[in-house]
């Protein structure tokens, strides 16, 4: 039976786990020299143990048995449909999920290339997209996101134009500003027109954030070691300020007038967190209360920005935050139930800790949580007939 039983679950957050061939089928090969030049790709070669021990695994038939009773307890490369498109469906069938936003693992944060070299980001990007796609097209209800640089005011459009056209279900963008401009610079309407005459969103994940000074690390003890045992991914120190820069983005997207002139358009923050969400929306009242005498911008917003937020942006909180409060101090509209299938930090039973965080939430709040505030955030982007399939319930 699968994991979701009696309730209709879209998982705003999964993730392939891909090997590092991935983008080789779907980069421009005028590219491909830069490509393979870059530390990351140089660090983890094609022909390395990590290709080699997956492949391994997923090709032995023993291990493979295994795999419907460890669907949430295999993480990562050993997780079924981690990084085999057709091994995904079954995954799914397994979970019970309705659908999955699927993001990338390996090109989060598109190689530190956005700056660096605007136009080897641009391919690389739209080669991610290319990939997402391929990977997606075996099932509808996986719906893949395609990665847009905001480096390039030229670039920038026309990637989004591409990543719609090839099937992409949500726009993916940084939530640290690019050099030199802000994300809500007028050059980007026509990115915003696009998504909201598609009727897909623009979401924001983990991983196009600005990183936590090093400098804090350097505090004269041993450094300490995340959950996957190394010290360059998440710790405690390094945990908070992973939304900080989706804060400041979207108020800049908000104060700038984004929102308003593009009032169907909906947001998506992903992987980011959500304890902040409800001092934020007050901060962001406080903002405009306190400015709107000299700024004509905040004259002109067509409601106070924390119904802006409750109008068109959907947060992801991670399941050891306490969602019941987020959502009684937030509102019922804005958060997404998401598993972030196959990563550690998913846990091996989210539902049970999201339920738990919200056992005193009115029932209606919750089935938002789970479903309804997924299928407003996805718009056209989710096939009406995936919207409320027929729910699997107990033999």
């Amino acid at each position: 039976m699968p994991y979701v039983e009696n309730r209709i679950v879209h998982d705003a957050d999964s993730h392939l786990m891909e090997l590092t061939d991935c983008l080789d089928a779907f980069l421009d090969p005028k590219y491909r020299a830069a490509y393979d030049d870059l530390p990351k790709v140089r660090a983890w070669p094609r022909d390395g143990k990590l290709v080699k021990h997956a492949n391994k695994q997923h090709d032995d038939a023993e291990f493979r048995a295994g795999s419907d009773a460890n669907i949430l307890l295999r993480k990562n490369y050993e997780a079924l449909g981690s990084f085999r498109k057709q091994d995904r469906p079954h995954a799914l069938d397994l979970l019970g999920f309705s659908s999955q936003l699927i993001f990338t693992t390996w090109c989060l944060g598109n190689f530190g290339l956005d700056d660096a070299d605007p136009e080897l980001a641009y391919a690389t990007a739209q080669a991610h997209n290319r990939m997402m796609v391929d990977f997606c097209s075996v099932d509808r209800r996986f719906l893949g996101t395609g990665y847009v640089p905001l480096s390039d005011f030229e670039r920038a459009p026309k990637a989004a134009r591409e990543a719609i056209d090839l099937g992409c279900k949500a726009l993916l963008i940084p939530s640290k500003p690019p050099r030199g401009h802000s994300p809500s610079h007028i050059a980007f309407d026509p990115i915003w027109a696009m998504a909201q005459e598609a009727g897909l969103p623009v979401v924001f994940h983990v991983g196009g954030e600005e990183k936590l000074d090093p400098s804090y690390f350097e505090n004269g003890l041993p450094r300490v070691k995340d959950f996957h045992g190394g010290e360059e991914n998440f710790t405690s120190v390094s945990y908070m300020p992973i939304p900080h820069s989706v804060m400041n983005t979207l108020a800049a997207l908000i104060f700038d007038g984004v929102f308003d002139r593009f009032p169907k358009l909906k947001f998506g923050a992903i992987e980011l967190g959500a304890s902040w969400l409800p001092g934020w929306m007050r901060n962001l009242d406080s903002a405009a209360q306190a400015f709107i005498k000299n700024e004509e911008r905040l004259q002109k917003l067509s409601a106070r920005p924390s119904e802006i937020v409750r109008r068109q942006l959907r947060v992801t909180p991670y399941p050891h935050e306490d969602v019941g409060w987020i959502v009684a101090n937030a509102g019922e509209e804005v958060c997404l139930f998401s598993s972030d299938f196959p990563h550690v930090e998913g846990g091996r039973n989210p539902l049970k800790r999201f339920n738990d965080s919200l056992a005193d939430t009115a029932p209606r709040a919750v089935e938002r949580f789970y479903c309804d505030n997924f299928i407003d955030l996805m718009g056209e982007g989710l096939a009406a007939d995936l919207r409320h399939p027929r729910m699997q319930s107990a033999a």
